[in-house]
C-alpha cells in the first residue's frame, strides 16, 4: 500500500547514502510490529527482530537518522540510525497506531510506530 512505499522509499533513501541496499517489506514483521504497536507501551518488545521505536514518524524518523553517526559502530547514541542503515538488514516491517491519552503519555494521545528489522542489527562491535 501507499504507506509502506513511503515506509521503504525513506529507509532506502538514508541506506543509500551509507551504501546499503534497499529493504523489501516483510508482511510478518508489519503484523508483529502492529502487535506490539497496539500494546501502546514505549519500550523494546525484547523479539527476536532489530527494532526502532518513536512517537510519530515525520519527525521520529528524523530523529533516528540524524542521530550523531560519526562512528559507524553502534552505541546507545546511534542505535537507531545504525538499524536504519546496517548493511545486513534485508526486510522490514512497521505498523502505526493511535495510543490514547494515558498509555505512552499522560496527558496526550500519541501517533506511535514500531519498524521492526531482520536480519536485526546492532551488534555490538561490529559495523553496519
Amino acid at each position: 500500500d501507499g504507506w509502506s512505499s513511503i515506509v521503504l522509499n525513506e529507509h532506502s533513501t538514508t541506506r543509500a547514502q551509507y551504501g546499503a541496499s534497499g529493504l523489501s517489506w516483510n508482511n510478518t514483521l508489519s503484523q508483529s510490529s502492529n502487535s506490539w504497536a497496539k500494546g501502546c507501551s514505549f519500550k523494546h518488545s525484547g523479539g527476536p527482530y532489530g527494532e526502532n521505536l518513536v512517537y510519530a514518524f515525520t519527525t521520529g524518523y528524523g530523529l533516528w537518522v540524524n542521530e550523531s553517526h560519526n562512528d559507524p559502530g553502534f552505541s546507545e547514541q546511534t542505535g537507531h540510525f545504525t538499524q536504519v542503515v546496517w548493511k545486513s538488514t534485508t526486510t522490514i516491517g512497521c505498523a502505526l497506531v493511535e495510543c490514547p491519552k494515558g498509555t505512552i503519555l499522560k496527558d496526550f494521545a500519541v501517533d506511535y510506530l514500531v519498524c521492526q528489522y531482520y536480519p536485526p542489527g546492532n551488534v555490538q562491535g561490529e559495523f553496519p
